[in-house]
């Protein structure tokens, strides 16, 4: 699980739920497959909404342009950004997301790998709407302020804890990654982290630089899948 800061900046955000809204919101348990239609119980804003489709390439830009998310998740497909909103009472029960998942208006199928959830409500606007997943190390809640993302396995299960007081605005999306093994993109991920620090901090020596970044490329190109 990692957390990117601030994907969108305040403006950004405030420019995005003033354009939602404007659009059509639908029952959320018409995108839910299989066991998951029983426990969704929120509303999703209508992706045939030009407006809607509009965010969504917007938020496919600001995805593909973040180094951090791209490092965590090496993407080679990404689903279109959804809009969630969950209101007073509203939950989204424990589930696991679709292992293939088609691509709109396209014969493409995405396996999905990652998940990412981009918050577009301040935390203090609601109470509740806690994203839970499960992990090896136990339930882990996030609820982060607007504009903040988390990427998390889509293979663990996760809910979103129930709204007892405003109104929780989200995207989602999933992406099919060059590297389908968890462990190994946790480790590439790590490594790339390592590298981009000693970057920063400038305490390691370009003849080491260069050598970590061998391994590391030498490690994507072993175990990607494209």
């Amino acid at each position: 699980m990692v957390v990117i800061d601030q994907l969108l900046s305040a403006k950004e955000v405030a420019v995005f739920r003033e354009a939602l809204l404007k659009t059509e919101w639908q029952n959320g348990d018409k995108t839910a497959m299989g066991m998951a239609t029983s426990v969704k119980n929120n509303n999703q804003a209508n992706p045939s909404d030009p407006i809607v489709g509009d965010l969504a390439n917007e938020l496919l830009g600001r995805i593909g342009s973040a180094a951090k998310v791209v490092s965590a998740a090496l993407p080679l497909k990404i689903f279109p950004p959804c809009f969630n909103r969950y209101s007073e009472s509203e939950e989204y029960g424990y589930h696991v997301d679709a292992a293939i998942m088609r691509l709109p208006n396209s014969n493409d199928v995405l396996r999905s790998d990652v998940s990412m959830t981009v918050f577009l409500s301040e935390p203090d606007e609601y109470e509740g709407g806690e994203l839970v997943i499960k992990t090896e190390f136990g339930e882990q809640q996030v609820k982060l302020p607007a504009g903040y993302v988390v990427v998390y396995p889509s293979s663990s299960l996760h809910k979103v804890t129930a709204v007892t007081k405003g109104q929780r605005v989200a995207a989602i999306t999933w992406m099919q990654s060059m590297v389908s093994d968890v462990t190994t993109r946790q480790s590439l991920y790590q490594l790339d982290q390592t590298i981009q620090g000693l970057i920063a901090t400038e305490t390691a020596s370009r003849e080491h630089l260069d050598q970590l970044h061998n391994v590391y490329h030498n490690m994507v190109r072993q175990f990607s899948q494209i």
